[in-house]
């Protein structure tokens, strides 16, 4: 460095200011190159080289302290350009821990809030009212219509007379349905009526994930009319059971507006305990029937013979039936588990909740797959839903759907204490839903009570509109199983040992050994299913058994459409029809009969009932007030 380029008190001279003054106005931010233009911009001396000239180094300097200038400027102006950006930030352009959090609450749903548990929940419901609405399309003409087995206007005429002969009130409370209103003298198309709306009211909602108060109403209100009137057919719990979830399916949803995701209508976190109440109830009533009744799931051993003799198995059962007998103790201590303690961490917070609801679909599901039980396991997955909030459910939905960047926006606005006002709608609305705690609390009452009861009840209803209900499944367990096989002949002698018996087949329930065990859950045959009840019983107990082999006889087409293989399709109709009473039991894989293509290995029991003709079955027919089959005029 030559020292006369500065002062004697180390001051730039003259000519140095000027240029470093130069260089930091410099509005580009570019710099003068060293003279051996080996250096550009701002950059340290050592790397220019320590053999430049002093008026170079002087540059140096002078350009390193404007860069300096220059880069703490435009931080200063990024940083306010952030602060404006981020509400609450900092005067110094960083964010306070808390507006981080927000940050974070904008990219990702949080905890709390149940928008999208909402859409679930009613697609859920929707689809099971789906389902059962096409099963009553399919089967009800045939079991409760005009010519059916058990006629309902014949119901609804003696429950007239019995409540005084009057349509009114006392009537309606006997058996609520919207047939009272109807035109009795088409019953087959007031059936279908409520059936076809019913399908598509609930296909509406399972599409759009959209529902109000209205439609599900309308949906609990058909329903409930095809249930008490339904009879023997519709004595199942399952049906109580989607009667009660579907209306608490009503109070998910605003009055009239249709919107997956109304701003103005949150989910009542009531509501949602209501759900998570009903799966309690249902596994806790499954749970204490069966510690209370077989002795067989006490000893561990129920499912030896669960998978073989349930109503309809399936071909999962098939092997299933055959684990090794420590799988079959694990499974029935895993039940205990899954129905007496797991539903109690309903109530110990958030993640134990939904470690409950986890654990509830799951075991549904391994129910589906190992048998076909109507739509009750799918029904149960439904109020288990409610176990899970919009963070937990948001996988659910793609990125960028309308629901869950709506339920971002109502979560952003949250944090940001931008809720508006609550309208008096809204108070309205809160007082519904209070209200709705209130009554499920009151009418918990007796089914409570009948849970800690040693006479415990299951499948039951304290009221007629069934809003609280029992319930329970499997609290003894049929060790072997019997089969009652209709069979026919043309033959005019029942007694003559050459008559040839050719036998019905039903839609699902066993019969042909050689036929694959079906699949069908959700869908539901509600004969089939009688057919299983029937087997451990006698005809007597049955009546109606005894109605099914007359409309065989007679080659009826309403009754034969509930079958799968009508042997005299095409022929004259059988003579005689009879029913005859086999133990059947799995093939073992492997064994010689399942090489011949054998699920089941069967063998008689003897007659569960004797042969009939139509006009031996006149006066049985008339003392019961069913209609008589018609006798084709060649045998009159």
């Amino acid at each position: 460095m030559q020292a006369g380029n500065r002062s004697s008190s180390g001051e730039l001279s003259a000519p140095e200011r000027g240029r470093a003054a130069a260089s930091a106005s410099d509005p580009a931010g570019e710099f003068p190159s060293s003279p051996s233009g080996s250096c550009r911009g701002v950059e340290p001396p050592l790397l220019c080289g320590l053999h430049g000239s002093s008026e170079s180094a002087v540059n140096m300097a002078a350009n390193a302290a404007a860069a300096e200038s220059s880069v703490r400027k435009r931080r200063v102006d990024s940083r306010r350009t952030e602060t404006e950006r981020v509400p609450g930030g900092s005067s110094d352009g960083t964010a306070t821990n808390g507006d981080s959090e927000k940050k974070k609450q904008f990219v990702s749903l949080q905890p709390g809030t149940y928008w999208l548990t909402r859409i679930v929940l009613l697609r859920s419901v929707s689809f099971i009212y789906f389902v059962a609405f096409m099963v009553a399309y399919n089967q009800n003409k045939q079991l409760i219509g005009e010519n059916g087995l058990m006629p309902c206007k014949n119901y609804l005429n003696s429950v007239k007379r019995y409540v005084g002969g009057k349509i009114g009130t006392s009537a309606l409370a006997y058996a609520p349905s919207v047939l009272w209103f109807l035109d009795w003298t088409s019953m087959d198309a007031n059936l279908d009526c409520i059936a076809l709306v019913g399908m598509v009211l609930s296909g509406f909602v399972l599409v759009t994930g959209m529902a109000n108060m209205v439609i599900m109403v309308t949906l609990w209100v058909l329903y409930h009319s095809l249930v008490n009137v339904g009879q023997l057919w519709y004595s199942f719990g399952w049906e109580s059971q989607l009667l009660e979830t579907g209306f608490l399916a009503v109070f998910l949803c605003p009055v009239w507006t249709l919107s997956q995701v109304p701003s103005s209508c949150p989910p009542s976190l009531v509501c949602i305990w209501t759900f998570r109440w009903l799966i309690v109830r249902i596994m806790l009533g499954a749970g204490l029937i069966k510690i209370r009744g077989d002795q067989c799931w006490r000893d561990l051993t129920c499912m030896d013979y669960h998978y073989e003799t349930q109503p309809v198995p399936n071909p999962v059962s098939y092997y299933l039936h055959r684990s090794p007998w420590w799988f079959h103790r694990f499974e029935t201590l895993s039940n205990h588990f899954v129905e007496l303690i797991a539903p109690f961490f309903t109530f110990l917070g958030r993640r134990l909740c939904m470690v409950n609801g986890a654990i509830q679909i799951l075991f549904q599901v391994v129910l589906i797959i190992s048998g076909n039980l109507s739509f009750l396991n799918w029904l149960t997955i439904v109020p288990s839903l409610a176990c899970f909030d919009d963070a937990s459910l948001s996988f659910l939905f793609r990125c960028g759907s309308r629901a869950k960047e709506a339920a971002l926006e109502i979560q952003k606005k949250e944090v940001t204490g931008q809720v508006p006002k609550p309208t008096k709608g809204m108070l309205i609305r809160r007082v519904v839903n209070i209200s709705l705690g209130v009554l499920i609390g009151v009418l918990s009452v007796p089914v409570v009570m009948n849970l800690l009861s040693p006479r415990q009840v299951m499948n039951t209803s304290f009221d007629p509109l069934r809003i609280v209900n029992t319930y329970g499944a499997f609290g003894s367990i049929t060790k072997e199983r019997t089969e009652v096989i209709f069979q026919g002949t043309l033959s005019p002698d029942p007694k003559d040992p050459e008559a040839v018996w050719e036998e019905y087949q039903f839609r699902c329930k066993p019969g042909d050994v050689y036929r694959r065990p079906c699949l069908i859950s959700p869908y539901h045959y509600r004969l089939d299913w009688l057919m299983w009840f029937a087997a451990f019983q006698t005809y007597e107990q049955s009546e109606w058994v005894i109605h099914v082999a007359g409309r065989l006889l007679a080659n009826d087409s309403t009754v034969l459409s509930l079958l799968d293989h009508n042997p005299f399709q095409g022929r004259d109709p059988p003579r005689w029809v009879r029913g005859e009473h086999f133990r059947y039991k799995f093939s073992q894989p492997g064994s010689a009969s399942a090489a011949q293509g054998k699920w089941w290995l069967r063998k008689r029991i003897g007659a569960y009932f004797p042969a009939v003709d139509l006009e031996g079955l006149r006066g049985y027919f008339q003392s019961r007030n069913w209609p008589h089959p018609h006798i084709p005029p060649s045998r009159s």
